[in-house]
């Protein structure tokens, strides 16, 4: 009995004549015809794979650059933290900071003006406009959609005043309505954000016919709106009084902030310091960031060995990056120039020390030894490591000229033009399906005339034989 299938794009019919099984047939001849094909594909994705190693040591590569230019500069060592004697100072600093001390007393802390209305259940019997005056006498007028609460509230978000409202709940009258009061704060802490609200036009205020809301019996200023300060020197005649409209001083010293909380009756000393640990992290993280790149390159140049558990044969496996000249150079070349001595001095002299596998470890006891007796001397060794590294990172990972940056863009485009020929192999493979299909075919059109013909003579024989 005949069968059917679809194979690619065309209807094979298993031979009707014949009786040969037609699609396996095929099926077979075309894998033999795939072969040229699979191997560009197994090539393409070898290729592929080396592509995605080579990019990932080329960013381990990239990275090791970047810090080493960092800890080459001549200053890489001038970090700095600060300290306060009180809880009630908090400090920062930037790059900026450098060595210091001050003391000062807290006189106050920063505060955003708050004020109160009267208990109410409307604003207005019809829209009424009000006025909010700031501290610098500017004036914005808004006249709320009506006389409830509510647009009163709405009117004052949407000023842009630099002050947002709220309605709160303030019980019922004697009829049992319900009353509110409105709170109006001031967005930002400081003397210079305070507020006024008056029930008016601006006219009205500078006129001196307006109504201040809070001067009114049941409303306050609940804070008012004042600066933060310090004062320097305090009790002798260099006394001096720094403000700020925040609870923050921004560089109180060069590069360095202070944040209050609290007022204090003693004095607060805070100082800068060099931060020995934050300076061992641009060493040590040097020493890091290469290791990263050596760890890398010996997992993926490793021969693994594999034993199949029901054929007790054992297969191996080279790395992806086993054999290739471009990153073996690469890594020997950083390594090299990581332990190369600077002035006469081993970088083993502040904790960089190469080890019998080839990696690096870092001896923060030597390096932080090394900074207390010499902090010039230690500046420099780190400065011409971190040089000597920077330059050969670099001339492997740059964006245009890096060896292994070279190597990659090679690759990409041996990887492109294998996918062309697996495309064209694609086409190819289609037209001999095809023809292998129509061959066929014609194999069992040409069988049925033979039979039909075959049939025909022995009627013809069989008639004249009679």
């Amino acid at each position: 009995m005949s069968t059917s299938s679809v194979s690619g794009n065309s209807l094979a019919i298993d031979g009707l004549v014949s009786g040969l099984k037609t699609t396996d047939l095929i099926n077979s001849l075309m894998t033999i015809e795939q072969v040229p094909q699979t191997l560009l594909k197994n090539k393409l994705t070898d290729t592929n794979s080396f592509v995605s190693s080579l990019q990932t040591i080329n960013s381990l590569v990239q990275t090791l650059a970047t810090k080493a230019g960092d800890a080459a500069k001549a200053t890489s060592l001038d970090v700095y933290g600060a300290t306060s004697s009180s809880t009630a100072v908090t400090v920062a600093t930037d790059a900026t900071a450098a060595a210091g001390s001050v003391s000062f007393q807290v006189g106050s802390t920063a505060a955003a003006h708050v004020g109160v209305t009267a208990a109410m259940s409307t604003w207005a019997s019809a829209a009424e406009p009000l006025t909010l005056v700031g501290a610098d006498g500017k004036k914005t007028t808004v006249t709320p959609a009506s006389g409830s609460l509510d647009d009163a509230v709405s009117a004052i978000n949407k000023a842009g005043a630099g002050v947002t409202a709220t309605k709160v709940a303030a019980g019922t009258d004697t009829d049992g309505t319900k009353l509110y009061r409105l709170q109006l704060s001031a967005t930002k802490t400081g003397a210079a954000a305070s507020f006024s609200l008056y029930r008016g036009t601006s006219d009205d205020v500078t006129a001196g016919t307006a109504t201040n809301v809070f001067s009114q019996p049941g409303a306050a200023v609940v804070t008012q709106g004042k600066d933060a300060s310090v004062t320097l020197w305090a009790g002798t005649a260099a006394a001096q009084t720094v403000t700020s409209a925040t609870n923050t001083f921004d560089d109180l010293l060069p590069g360095l902030d202070v944040t209050v909380t609290q007022t204090t009756a003693d004095p607060v000393t805070v100082t800068v310091a060099q931060d020995t640990t934050k300076a061992q992290t641009v060493a040590s993280g040097l020493v890091d960031a290469l290791n990263a790149v050596t760890s890398y390159y010996a997992t993926n140049t490793a021969v693994t060995s594999t034993t199949s558990p029901t054929t007790g044969t054992t297969s191996t496996k080279a790395g992806v990056l086993t054999g290739d000249g471009t990153t073996r150079d690469a890594v020997q070349r950083l390594t090299t120039t990581m332990s190369t001595p600077v002035n006469g001095k081993s970088p083993s002299s502040i904790g960089i020390v190469i080890q019998k596998d080839g990696t690096f470890s870092f001896d923060a006891a030597a390096f932080q030894k090394a900074l207390a007796d010499d902090p010039q001397g230690t500046q420099a060794i780190l400065s011409g490591v971190a040089a000597n590294v920077g330059a050969a990172a670099t001339a492997a990972s740059d964006k245009y000229t890096g060896s292994i940056t070279t190597s990659i863009t090679g690759q990409q485009s041996v990887a492109k033009d294998l996918t062309t020929q697996i495309d064209n192999w694609s086409d190819r493979l289609t037209a001999r399906r095809a023809t292998l299909q129509a061959q066929y075919s014609a194999l069992e059109t040409s069988l049925s005339k033979l039979q039909s013909q075959s049939a025909w003579l022995s009627g013809q024989l069989a008639s004249t034989s009679k």
